[in-house]
């Protein structure tokens, strides 16, 4: 971007926006954890640690519109300008998506939120998630726009394990019962959504970098 008054401003938005992407990628992780072992403890800092993400959320939304009434930057300007703002609030999302499967595991506790069985697929994907967030906040930092194509890849695997959960538990062979179908089908829904977002996020990205309507940005 060309260099602006308020260009040390926008540079330290993007470091909180890359410092979001650390703190909700820490966040799901932490939380899949919770998930498969019935961890209480993590499950409850997972929850509290929100608070961070919500306070940074806010931050990056006060430094933005200050830009856009004292600054009155041009179009170029408030493309990037408008941009953070969205990406703040999709990773906001993010972090709320991970704050759900932190609750459903304390919902649950002592019990597993999930069947045994399906243990394996929900570490999966919970490594697709913190692989896909950590290339987000790569494509932030360094507008490298090349790494689109990894995070539709990764995406393109949470969607297929998502659908994959959903015809297990609509399976005449599924024997958990109707609640531990519901907790399956919501889980999978928050990692499919939080995917979902980094994809959204980087193609905020790409229209920063290169001036595409957003709706006209495509990942492969």
């Amino acid at each position: 971007m060309t260099e602006t008054p308020y260009s040390g401003e926008l540079d330290t938005i993007y470091d909180e926006l890359v410092q979001m992407t650390r703190l909700v990628g820490s966040s799901m992780n932490r939380a899949t954890q919770a998930l498969l072992d019935a961890d209480l403890p993590l499950a409850e800092s997972v929850i509290d640690a929100d608070t961070r993400i919500d306070e940074l959320t806010s931050d990056i939304e006060e430094r933005c519109l200050e830009i856009i009434e004292t600054q009155h930057p041009d179009a170029e300007g408030l493309r990037v300008v408008i941009g953070a703002l969205r990406i703040a609030s999709s990773l906001e999302r993010m972090g709320d998506l991970s704050e759900h499967v932190a609750k459903q595991a304390r919902l649950r506790y002592p019990r597993l939120s999930i069947p045994v069985q399906l243990r394996g697929t929900f570490a999966e994907m919970g490594g697709l998630a913190e692989a896909i967030v950590s290339k987000t906040g790569s494509v932030i930092s360094t507008r490298d726009v090349s790494l689109a194509a990894d995070i539709a890849r990764h995406d393109d695997e949470v969607d297929r394990l998502h659908r994959e959960l959903f015809t297990i538990v609509l399976s005449p062979s599924w024997s958990y019962g109707v609640e531990s179908a519901i907790d399956v089908t919501l889980l999978s829904r928050y990692y499919e959504r939080y995917a979902d977002h980094a994809v959204s996020v980087t193609k905020r990205v790409i229209t920063i970098v290169t001036g595409a309507p957003y709706g006209g940005v495509t990942l492969g």
